[in-house]
């Protein structure tokens, strides 16, 4: 095990450097990216640390990709572009967690969790960072009406595809890399699914129970507390809780899209 904290160690610390020096990472996000990299290759192995790459660079890619036309988006998202301590805790905090039980207790289909947990998060990433881009204006998930671009809860078609890729994607890897002992084609069906649920769910709370802000000066709705665009304005919460922003949604998700991806591949069959 001590190989692999060193390997861990070694090549998050690569990856948390490039990504900061790249913009896609904050200080914090950077530090995050070390001591979740290092954990889940610890405790898991090169399988595990491999999803993880895999969700991070097509994560990071994508953030880049027509950035110009998302950027009058900012104003919206309570987080930039730059990833912090918090949003790397929110995508990898509970597969690190997941890979720690792995280690512990060894039997029980952690790997399929995980798989769930790492396509959830990417397949969540990917339709925010592509859906947005859409030439139709988005759907609230719960009711159907037209809402702005990059309202949470908001869907379109190119998002959902967007949403389904990410998932498949990292099922596919995953398969390819490991079965997990169990039939590559359940892994792989489980991954998607729980993937794409677990992306569908966080749409559902981010319309119903996220806590969304307005700004009376330029009279938008935020993801904000104090509106940046507007010089750090204090808004009012129009609805949803208090204490859940958008990355206790992104992590609440993730866990939610692992249990999916377990039952599927391994709760519904023991």
């Amino acid at each position: 095990m001590t190989v692999l904290v060193l390997y861990g160690l070694l090549f998050s610390s690569v990856i948390g450097l490039f990504g900061f020096y790249k913009k896609a990472l904050s200080f914090s996000g950077m530090g995050g990216a070390i001591f979740v990299g290092t954990t889940i290759f610890a405790f898991g192995g090169y399988a595990w640390g491999g999803l993880l790459l895999l969700f991070f660079v097509s994560s990071s890619a994508l953030s880049f990709f027509k950035a110009k036309e998302k950027a009058h988006l900012a104003e919206k998202f309570d987080k930039g572009y730059r990833r912090d301590l918090a949003q790397t805790l929110a995508n990898g905090g509970a597969a690190a967690l997941v890979a720690i039980m792995a280690f512990l207790l060894p039997a029980g289909g952690w790997w399929i969790a995980f798989v769930g947990i790492m396509a959830t998060v990417t397949a969540d990433t990917w339709a925010t960072e592509l859906g947005v881009l859409a030439n139709t204006a988005p759907r609230l998930i719960t009711t159907g009406h037209p809402v702005a671009q990059g309202t949470s809860g908001g869907i379109t078609l190119l998002g959902m595809l967007a949403a389904l890729s990410g998932a498949a994607v990292i099922a596919l890897a995953a398969t390819a890399i490991f079965s997990g002992g169990g039939p590559p084609l359940r892994l792989f069906a489980a991954g998607a699914v729980g993937g794409l649920a677990g992306a569908l769910f966080d749409s559902v709370l981010g319309a119903t129970m996220q806590a969304i802000y307005y700004c009376d000066v330029c009279q938008k709705e935020t993801e904000q507390k104090y509106h940046r665009r507007c010089g750090h304005t204090p808004t009012r919460m129009t609805r949803g809780r208090a204490w859940l922003n958008n990355d206790w949604v992104n992590f609440i998700s993730s866990v939610v899209g692992g249990l999916i991806a377990w039952l599927v591949g391994y709760g519904l069959i023991h």
